[in-house]
């Protein structure tokens, strides 16, 4: 068999394939690709078996990554929670893998890196020779009981109780894609990341992301006397609905105000037909937030980055990310903001 490439932003078999294939997720999307090139410059390519001018049977999704900073390699997808190879036969995959492998130092590629959900792909032929890299847990929300069910699966102290009592504390609730929200949405971002001494993404990054998926992307954000006190960002694909950015206000955290809003995404993504909600991975070391989305009722697995060759060290690169948290921990609040502005194409 012989390995193709394909532009999945100009090549509509792309969006047909994701469209039908039972492996594929919103980080397979054109939407998804497109901010992704806009933003960082990243190049989406694909690599199928399938000849050019027929159906696409199969595909795997990567962005080139070409840094000064850090190389030259092809993820599989940079700031994608996850992304499975879409393939049905194991013997088409494994070519693929191959020609990849055997590219590496033709192409002057670092490393290739894949970022799968399914933990079967792990165990097969094809991820011979590829490393684990930082592992991370995979939280999702079962959407087919009712919602009264679902509510009922909630911590009744940490997160119900929360609830009602933002419910109570008189918070006014926007939800759309105005500008008015995005830059509401940002501010709070900006607030939440410095409290965490990262910085914050790109303002950018979101734009692209309002634009390229329309009304499949929500902000929502709460008010207190005109305020923003709590936002979070989801985004819709088929019957799944996506939780992956969110930020608040410290000063109002006693309100319940991201709670509050996690909850009506929950409910509005069920009552519009939503079978499962993502609520994003976690890194296994952070303890608190994997405990905070356990008392949602989630069902959690294991979720590990698979890079080749396992010859690639990240020691060096894990000491480098600690040196510079310790950095950004210094830095104010603008500083962090352009920093981010700076590095993020760097680090995908």
């Amino acid at each position: 068999m012989t390995v193709h490439t394909v532009d999945p932003v100009c090549d509509p078999r792309w969006q047909e394939l994701v469209q039908r294939h039972a492996l594929a997720s919103v980080f397979h999307t054109v939407p998804w690709l497109k901010s992704l090139e806009r933003t960082y410059g990243y190049k989406p390519v694909v690599f199928t078996t399938s000849p050019p001018y027929s159906d696409l049977k199969n595909g795997m999704v990567f962005c080139k990554v070409s840094s000064w900073l850090t190389g030259q390699r092809l993820v599989s997808l940079p700031f994608s929670d996850h992304c499975d190879p879409l393939f049905d036969s194991s013997e088409e995959l494994d070519v693929v893998i191959r020609y990849l492998q055997t590219g590496l130092d033709l192409n002057e590629w670092k490393y290739l890196e894949i970022r799968p959900a399914d933990a079967r792909f792990g165990k097969t032929e094809s991820a011979f020779g590829f490393r684990s890299t930082p592992k991370y847990c995979l939280h999702r929300i079962d959407l087919r009981p009712d919602a009264q069910a679902i509510f009922k699966t909630l911590d009744k102290n940490s997160i119900q109780r929360r609830i009602r009592r933002a419910e109570r504390a008189d918070l006014v609730e926007e939800c759309g894609q105005s500008e008015k929200l995005l830059k509401d949405f940002y501010g709070l971002l900006i607030v939440t990341r410095s409290r965490h001494h990262v910085p914050p993404q790109p303002y950018a990054w979101f734009r692209n992301l309002v634009d390229c998926f329309g009304d499949a992307l929500q902000i929502r954000l709460t008010y207190k006397d005109q305020t923003p006190v709590a936002a979070i960002l989801t985004l819709r694909f088929k019957d799944k609905a996506y939780y992956k950015y969110g930020c608040s206000n410290e000063k109002f955290n006693y309100l319940g105000a991201t709670p509050l809003l996690l909850w009506r995404a929950i409910a509005d993504a069920k009552s519009s037909g939503a079978l499962e909600f993502d609520l994003g991975r976690t890194e296994q070391d952070n303890s608190g937030l994997i405990a905070f989305k356990g008392k949602w009722g989630t069902h959690s697995q294991p979720l590990v980055y698979l890079r080749f060759p396992d010859s690639t060290t990240t020691v060096m690169d894990e000491r480098k990310l600690k040196m510079l948290k310790h950095v950004f921990a210094c830095m104010p609040s603008r500083l962090l903001e352009v920093t981010g502005n700076l590095i993020y194409r760097h680090i995908g």
